[in-house]
């Protein structure tokens, strides 16, 4: 037998173990496969609109390969962990280092290959599916097979490199362990785990700080919280499974009533152990699965803002035309736009709104502005008429003015802004009294008010009889074109608007919205980040359940040792069955369940950004990720039971 054949018994000997590990890694490998295909398919590619698809399919591919790169480094190390005495005995019998850490090389490399010749092969069979899935995702017409060079040299090189550069990464993990190491490797971990009192109260106070933050958080804060949440939340659980949970189990263990009733005190007695042994495996399958469920929950609710798209753009065609600006043909740019609704067959409704800018001379609040946007109450109602909007808010008197939102997530950000009252010239003063109802003109149109907040609040409604008392610097004129049916107004005016719009700080004498092309882009992107996110939280469902898969057979001999003794004792079928469940299901649901919790607190947070509500989905994701993970538990459990009783009596 050669070294390479040795090399190669070894794998297939320990194809139970290697089993998951290389179904993710080729399944991974298939994934980037037809996401390059996707990407590098010619209909995609030279499209525009399309092109945003592609770019979003490029970080989901960036994404898979990182997380492959730190699934493989740390599946490879826990490998090595349990082969520690199989590594002894072979040093013990003449092998050299030198040797074993070719050995492990090769074996690494054979694994790496199979997965990336299988992946490839699979997604050469499951291209065309997966193209045609892509195609009814996006709302495209159906995409060809295409098979581009570039999308197999890209996989198989950077698969190629990942495998060989993490095989020489195991000459670390090996180490130089003396023989009497090696061999005390398993019986070492049975000693009974200690654990810190104080760490287990700091990681009980992150938890819940991380939570209250999130919980607590407004919509001009959101962003500034979540790094720190997201640092405290993922230091906490590291904490929670290496010290806090086995602090809990050994207070359970105290409650003799607890502890002796049954077969707790076989359930108990070796949970502490277990924890300990596989509490970074625990940490790191619940922060790849709270990952996975926010991701693909917020790019489900992102569907949210396709129907808000209405609500933030009333006219199909927005155009307004700067004052300070001569020379300019912009009756020309008007009858182009009236002429190309025509030619697409769209009857629609112009109205012309003139906007007055004012001189603030002095102003309350932390914000400053400096020329402010102003509309006429009449004109305003014009416009939501127009929209088919409910024009049913009071009429503005005196001095008193409504702050036009620009947007729906506008809405999140009015709690936290300061109302302010405006001076300006000829003695007049503008007092903000609330925020409109409705978006009037469409974001990109006006210059935003200068805040801390951020947001598109983009000028005030005030009364008639102010808005004619004001001598303004600059007069623009805002024209609508109203549309029933907004989306087919893709690709109007595409010589004038780039990518469906020209907003008012660009150096352009105009400024410019197609609604119709900004939700074609719109919908494109979210239904490829809600696509590519599918595929990336199957991917970390899968890696998820190889942990799992993986930690439960590297135990299964020490297990059928354990309940080999206990069956000769007199522990029934049913007391095994019984305790067999209790201790995969706290394997199974006990990271998913922190993994939901966590990932519940983030969509509190995130739900202060959107303006409907995202509850529907984020609740469908989750419940079809613990679906998911019940079916996978209880065949597991089928498969595991089953393993277990082989040679019991």
């Amino acid at each position: 037998m050669t070294f390479r054949q040795f090399a190669y018994r070894n794998v297939t000997r320990n194809k139970r173990k290697y089993a998951a590990y290389f179904v993710v890694s080729a399944f991974s490998v298939m994934i980037f496969f037809v996401c390059a295909l996707f990407i590098y398919h010619p209909d995609i590619s030279k499209s525009l609109i399309y092109s945003t698809a592609a770019h979003t399919m490029m970080v989901a591919e960036a994404i898979i390969y990182v997380f492959c790169s730190l699934f493989v480094l740390v599946s490879v190390g826990s490998f090595l962990q349990s082969r520690k005495m199989e590594f002894g005995i072979l040093l013990m019998h003449g092998m050299t280092k030198r040797q074993l850490n070719t050995m492990v090389f090769l074996e690494n490399m054979m694994i790496g290959t199979s997965a990336i010749l299988t992946g490839t092969l699979l997604g050469l069979l499951l291209g065309k599916l997966f193209l045609m899935i892509g195609s009814t995702f996006l709302g495209i017409p159906l995409l060809t097979f295409h098979l581009p060079w570039q999308a197999l040299v890209l996989t198989i090189c950077s698969f190629v490199l990942l495998f060989f550069l993490i095989s020489l990464c195991t000459f670390v993990f090996i180490g130089n362990e003396s023989l009497m190491r090696l061999f005390q490797g398993e019986r070492k971990a049975e000693e009974e785990p200690k654990v810190s009192f104080v760490l287990s109260i700091i990681s009980a106070v992150l938890l819940i700080s991380g939570y209250y933050m999130a919980a607590t958080a407004k919509a001009a804060s959101v962003e500034k919280v979540m790094f720190p949440v997201v640092a405290i939340t993922v230091i906490g659980t590291y904490l929670f499974y290496t010290q806090l949970s086995i602090c809990l189990v050994k207070l359970l263990k105290d409650i003799r009533r607890l502890y002796w009733h049954r077969t707790n005190i076989i359930t108990l007695s070796g949970l502490s152990y277990r924890w300990k042994e596989n509490g970074r495996m625990f940490f790191m399958v619940t922060i790849v699965s709270a990952v996975s469920f926010t991701s693909v929950g917020v790019f489900a609710s992102i569907h949210t803002l396709s129907r808000e798209l209405k609500l933030d753009y009333p006219a199909a065609v927005g155009y307004v035309a700067k004052g300070n600006q001569t020379g300019v043909p912009f009756d020309q740019h008007l009858n182009e736009i009236k002429e190309e609704l025509k030619t697409h067959g769209l009857p629609y409704e112009a109205l012309s709104i003139p906007i007055k800018y004012a001189e603030v001379e002095a102003q309350t609040g932390p914000d400053r502005t400096l020329r402010l946007p102003l509309i006429a109450f009449s004109d305003y109602n014009l416009a939501l008429q127009r929209a088919g909007f409910p024009t049913d808010e009071r009429a503005l008197v005196g001095n008193e003015g409504l702050v036009m939102i620009g947007s729906q997530r506008d809405r999140s950000l009015t709690e936290g802004r300061v109302k302010a009252v405006y001076s300006l010239q000829q003695g007049l003063a503008i007092k903000e009294i609330g925020y409109t109802e409705q978006v009037p003109i469409a974001e990109y149109l006006l210059p935003e008010l200068d805040g801390r907040d951020g947001g598109d609040f983009s000028g005030v409604v005030i009364s008639d009889e102010l808005y004619s008392a004001i001598d303004p610097v600059q007069t623009d004129l805002y024209t609508g074109f109203y549309v029933e049916d907004f989306p087919q107004t893709v690709g109007i005016a595409a010589d004038l608007a780039h990518k469906g719009k020209q907003s008012y700080e660009s150096d352009s004498p105009y400024a410019i919205v197609i609604s119709g092309t900004l939700f074609e882009l719109q919908k494109t992107l979210y239904n490829t980040m809600l696509f590519a996110s599918l595929l990336v939280g199957t991917v970390f469902f899968i890696a998820a359940g190889s942990f799992l898969y993986f930690r439960l057979y590297t135990d299964l001999d020490h297990d059928r040792n354990q309940y080999s003794t206990l069956s000769k004792m007199g522990l029934t079928d049913k007391e095994l069955n019984r305790i067999v469940t209790i201790q995969l299901s706290l394997l199974f649901f006990v990271p998913v369940g922190i993994a939901i919790l966590h990932s519940v607190f983030a969509f509190i947070a995130l739900q202060r950004l959107f303006y409907l509500s995202i509850a529907t989905e984020t609740g469908a994701v989750l419940l079809g990720y613990l679906a998911a993970q019940g079916l996978y538990f209880f065949f597991i459990r089928s498969r595991y039971l089953r393993n277990l009783k082989k040679n019991l009596i």
